[in-house]
């Protein structure tokens, strides 16, 4: 025990040796840990022989690192290979539990380890993210000197979540989901360890929707096959477990989704851009998925209605209406049936065609007004309320539109000094185009007039 800190620091080979004496006792994701770094798969791309990282790794060299995965994709498993391969000590922390105060006691000892005993420190801490900038600042002299070599696990983008002066200090290793290949890997590994082929408990279709349940997480897969071998351990030829059966008695959990996290960025990123790129089979796929992770439903109507303008526009000005009518449904009645409203929102604005001419027309403007700042407005198109405006000539020589044939007459609108500038162009795409027809009519009529 370290007093200082208040945690067994035990070295790596304890831990491995550990796992593998107590196989009675020890959960199976303990068991089937990989031991090296040979032995873990499914980051063959980032940590294999042929990687850069791989190579660096096995001639000797470790790096403070930042490794940015989805839950049970080997992180752990990493940081505990690398303190078997590098013989070094192996701290792990977590963020969320763990102080300032804490981490500058691990430092200090990794400092008298490596000055006394030429000894690496590994720091790995888990859920990194949830440091803040003080925190992360505690750690940068003793990274910088070599005190410790920090691995640090994030699920979220370490680009938002951690300063840039720790970032310059780290390496960051992507890790993936496991690819079906990859779990059934594993599943091999339970039934030599179970010495029971898993299809003498689960059938063809359980087999199937169990990899797809565990969705790449290695950690969901040995914890589902840890309950169906123990479930059925004392069954030698039982009847076999269907998909149901199975959902049942692992009670399957709804798809992984955090709404503070990365996840929740890029799902709502591609369920846009899918409506913007007019594909309602994607933009359904990407609903479904925030809708069954318990994304809130306002948020997503909210986002339709900034698309209905952003993106379509004048090109279908019922959208935005749609848009409106569909929150005001979602608030009204919630989940479940404001499902249903979503899904004709979204796949009506999908449909449309697509404009951004209204959502340009904005930015050109304002560049427009960042450049010329406060121009004068036009005496003619001035508020002549009071007696001394009307005496300084504010609203004279105004034409009236209404009182022409055809509802318009040529007179000049913008300050002089940009009185020829075009901001609002729009397209030739739907009801847009009429729009476009209708200018155009104005522009030729003002060019004979």
């Amino acid at each position: 025990m370290d007093s200082r800190v208040g945690m067994v620091y035990d070295p790596p080979m304890d831990l491995f040796s550990a796992s593998q004496a107590s196989h009675g006792t020890s959960p199976l994701s303990e068991i089937l840990r990989p031991k090296t770094l040979d032995d873990i798969f499914g980051q063959q791309k980032t940590l294999g022989p042929q990687s850069k990282l791989g190579q660096m790794l096995r001639k000797g060299y470790l790096p403070s690192l930042i490794i940015w995965g989805p839950p049970g994709t080997g992180k752990t498993t990493f940081a505990l290979a690398l303190s078997q391969h590098f013989n070094a000590h192996y701290v792990h922390l977590n963020a969320v539990d763990s102080g300032a105060k804490a981490l500058r006691e691990v430092g200090e000892a990794g400092k008298d380890r490596r000055l006394q005993y030429q000894q690496k420190t590994i720091l790995f801490v888990d859920e990194i993210h949830r440091f803040n900038k003080a925190q992360q600042d505690v750690l940068l002299p003793f990274v910088e000197k070599g005190d410790l070599v920090l691995v640090g696990a994030t699920t979220e983008n370490p680009s938002y979540e951690l300063n840039r002066a720790l970032l310059s200090r780290c390496r960051v290793v992507i890790f993936e989901r496991l690819s079906e290949d990859d779990l059934n890997k594993i599943v091999k590994r339970a039934e030599t360890h179970y010495a029971k082929p898993l299809d003498k408990i689960l059938t063809e279709d359980a087999h199937k929707n169990l990899l797809e349940y565990s969705d790449g997480d290695a950690r969901r897969l040995i914890n589902s096959l840890e309950i169906l071998y123990t479930f059925t351990k004392d069954e030698v030829e039982g009847p076999l477990l269907d998909v149901n059966d199975m959902r049942e008695l692992l009670q399957q959990n709804p798809l992984g989704y955090d709404k503070n996290s990365e996840m929740h960025y890029d799902t709502i990123s591609a369920f846009i851009k899918s409506i913007r790129g007019s594909d309602p089979d994607a933009a359904m796929y990407y609903l479904a998925r925030m809708l069954d992770g318990g994304e809130d439903p306002v948020f997503i109507a909210r986002r339709l209605i900034i698309l209905a303008s952003e993106d379509i526009g004048n090109a279908d000005p019922r959208a935005i209406s749609v848009a409106i009518a569909g929150l005001q449904a979602v608030e009204a009645i919630g989940l479940p049936e404001g499902a249903i409203t979503l899904s004709q929102v979204t796949t009506y604005l999908a449909s449309c065609p697509k404009s951004n001419a209204s959502y340009m027309a904005l930015h050109k403007a304002r560049e427009l007004v960042e450049k010329t700042r406060t121009l004068p407005v036009p005496l003619h198109l001035r508020s002549a309320k009071t007696a001394l405006a009307k005496d300084l000539g504010y609203g004279r020589d105004y034409k009236y539109p209404h009182n022409y044939p055809t509802g318009w007459v040529e007179q000049s609108y913008l300050p002089e000094e940009v009185e020829k500038t075009a901001i609002y162009e729009p397209t030739t795409r739907g009801f847009e185009k009429n729009i476009r027809d209708y200018l155009s009519w104005m522009k030729l009529k003002k060019d004979k007039e």
